[in-house]
């Protein structure tokens, strides 16, 4: 059977660059959807959090204004049938990437508060990586690429092709002046080869074993692009 590890941030808010604190978590579209096409398609599918804490949804992903009250009824009523499993997910500490065939990472911005520059993070993707395991973050999870150091120091996400919410869009949202730091900037100086669709419009890019989602509407194709993969 496959097995995908959903690695969801444990944040609940977001520092930011004044030091204030926005209410923040996982981005509800991004998780629901792809576990939902995951669990689906037959995948077992294990949840784990830094610290095995219950994640915590951005109530802004859950806004009727923000994405329509149709998706929020769906995305709670599936929430609430998978309860137990986000209520226990796996310590992230623990677990060993290469006992899966993907790792996935959603959004929201608790990414870029905690998993960006979670030791255990940086590990299960450098191990994955060389592995040749399918990794396949979606808007903010990109940040969880910057956790990972090559024993030399570098970046080993150097050169690769991707893209992530990006700066324009953040600039749309209203979050972009008060940000501590820009995803999609912050990539690119990584040095990131950093691709852009339309903002808010789904894309996705593949580099290898890399699969990337640029925002909420890529979700769908990023999670059916990793099950084309995994076939």
């Amino acid at each position: 059977m496959t097995k995908i590890l959903i690695v969801l941030s444990a944040a609940t808010q977001w520092t930011r660059a004044d030091g204030s604190k926005y209410e923040s978590g996982v981005w509800a579209e991004e998780f629901v959807v792809m576990d939902e096409k995951f669990v689906a398609a037959g995948c077992a599918v294990d949840i784990a959090t830094p610290g095995g804490v219950s994640p915590k949804i951005d109530p802004h992903s859950m806004s009727p204004d923000v994405v329509g009250q149709e998706k929020v009824d769906h995305f709670q009523a599936y929430l609430d049938s998978i309860a137990d499993r986000l209520a226990k997910p796996l310590v992230l500490a623990d677990v060993d990437g290469r006992n899966y065939d993907a790792i996935v990472i959603p959004g929201g911005h608790g990414p870029v508060e905690d998993l960006y520059k979670d030791k255990d993070m940086g590990r299960i993707l450098i191990e994955a990586d060389r592995a040749g395991i399918l990794i396949a973050p979606v808007c903010h999870g990109q940040a969880a690429l910057l956790a990972t150091r090559a024993t030399d120091g570098n970046w080993p996400f150097a050169g690769r092709a991707m893209t992530s919410f990006s700066d324009e869009e953040e600039v749309e949202l209203g979050t972009a002046d008060n940000a501590p730091w820009l995803l999609a900037d912050t990539l690119r100086k990584a040095g990131a080869r950093y691709e852009k669709g339309p903002n808010w419009g789904a894309f996705v890019v593949r580099d290898g074993n890399l699969m990337t989602g640029q925002n909420p509407a890529s979700s769908e194709p990023l999670a059916e692009a990793v099950l084309a993969a995994l076939r």
